[in-house]
């Protein structure tokens, strides 16, 4: 039995906290918190659950550690409770946690991948393999460089090996994860990107069935990676890019790397490829000095772009960032931004398309699960958890799709 785990932010997040699992078999007595730092809302409620439980059992061990530990491990470790602090690297090292003190270096140079791989995920029954760490790009308004320091890839050979393991341990479904992925290789010029790695991935494990890719960067999605998303079925006819939003001048201000009118291109492009592919994008709203006008150019892109899925928050404060020290727009104007933008999200619609096609569902319970465009799925009866099932679809709503296995 190992430790408690609560765990905060990314899939990344979520691929360390088994690492941990693993890490921490022999330590039932523990309550490890995985911090994330992408928002002011996801280190509260981290602080929340901290505080909680320092309540709830006095006396036991609280380690700490993730993005918003490795930021400013101080401050964490002075909260009620805790007893341990570690950073982003430490945590995934054995002897870290032979041992009582606290750890935390300087992530910059630490390894793309943890020394052991993870062969299970608890309660999930689709499973994320780890393929690099970091990003070298500096938006001005995130605070995750500092967390995880620059792009260092994972060797390709680890990447089968992990992947290979998941597959034998009877996962169907992997999902290709880090915190910049369409930068794969990028660290090694002339090596494979991260088109080429999930060709050979594909290649080596023919039984897989269903291959997935967490958030991309619409500015550096490779030409090996098209062609893949082209002809390739076992990927999935589903992409969630890292938009931010859909006007030139903020985009410009939070130093991406792409215009409104590169996003358009980039989703003609793969609806061109894959017809009826579900697109979802990653949304700020509210971001410094967004105009009224500025605003109403991000909605009307969503309008016309019409995403089912659209991951939206209200911009957050992260200190030390550029953006941190911009003209601030109002929290409750933000708040009510994002509420328009998520309004705008054309699932109901797409949903509604679906009605008497025949889909494969990944069964998550006996009753639920997704299906090849991400679409949730009500099963009308039991399937077993874990495995890839026909069925066909019998209603929709604006929350999903009901289907009956075939």
């Amino acid at each position: 039995m190992s430790a408690e785990i609560l765990t905060f932010g990314c899939r990344l997040n979520a691929y360390e906290s088994e690492v941990i699992r693993g890490l921490t078999a022999a330590r039932p007595d523990l309550l490890v918190v995985n911090t994330c730092a992408v928002t002011a809302e996801a280190e509260r409620q981290a602080r929340q659950a901290i505080r909680r439980a320092a309540r709830a059992r006095p006396g036991r061990p609280i380690v700490l550690t993730g993005c918003a530990v490795q930021r400013d491990p101080a401050a964490w470790r002075a909260l009620e409770g805790v007893t341990r602090v570690l950073g982003n690297a430490e945590k995934l090292r054995p002897d870290s946690w032979a041992g009582e003190a606290d750890a935390v270096a300087d992530i910059m140079t630490a390894p793309a991948a943890p020394a052991r791989p993870v062969t299970e995920f608890a309660g999930r029954a689709r499973a994320f393999v780890q393929v690099q760490q970091g990003c070298d790009h500096r938006c001005t308004f995130c605070a995750i460089p500092f967390g995880r320091g620059p792009n260092r890839s994972v060797p390709p050979a680890e990447v089968l090996a992990q992947a290979r393991s998941l597959l034998d341990a009877g996962f169907r479904e992997l999902v290709l994860t880090g915190v910049d992925i369409a930068s794969y290789g990028a660290d090694h010029p002339g090596g494979p990107r991260l088109g080429d790695l999930a060709r050979q991935l594909l290649a080596a494990l023919p039984d897989l069935p269903r291959l997935r890719f967490s958030s991309l960067d619409p500015a550096a999605i490779d030409p090996a990676l098209w062609r893949l998303l082209a002809e390739e079925p076992r990927v999935m006819p589903h992409l969630h890019l890292s938009l931010q939003a859909g006007s030139d001048l903020i985009l410009k201000r939070m130093k991406r790397r792409h215009g409104a009118r590169d996003a358009v291109g980039v989703i003609a492009r793969a609806r061109d490829l894959r017809p009826g592919i579900a697109i979802g994008a990653d949304l700020i709203a509210g971001f410094p000095t967004e105009t009224d006008a500025l605003f109403a150019e991000t909605r009307d892109f969503l309008a016309a772009a019409a995403l089912p899925y659209l991951h939206v928050f209200p911009y957050s404060e992260r200190p030390g960032t550029p953006a941190a020290r911009m003209p601030v727009v109002p929290v409750a104007t933000r708040r009510a931004r994002a509420a328009a933008l998520r309004a705008l999200a054309a699932a109901p619609a797409f949903f509604a398309a679906m009605a008497g096609s025949r889909i494969a569902v990944l069964a998550e319970t006996a009753e639920a699960g997704h299906s090849e465009h991400f679409a949730p799925v009500r099963l009308t009866a039991p399937a077993t958890p874990g495995q890839v099932i026909a069925a066909r679809v019998t209603a929709t709503d604006e929350a999903g799709v009901s289907a009956t296995p075939i």
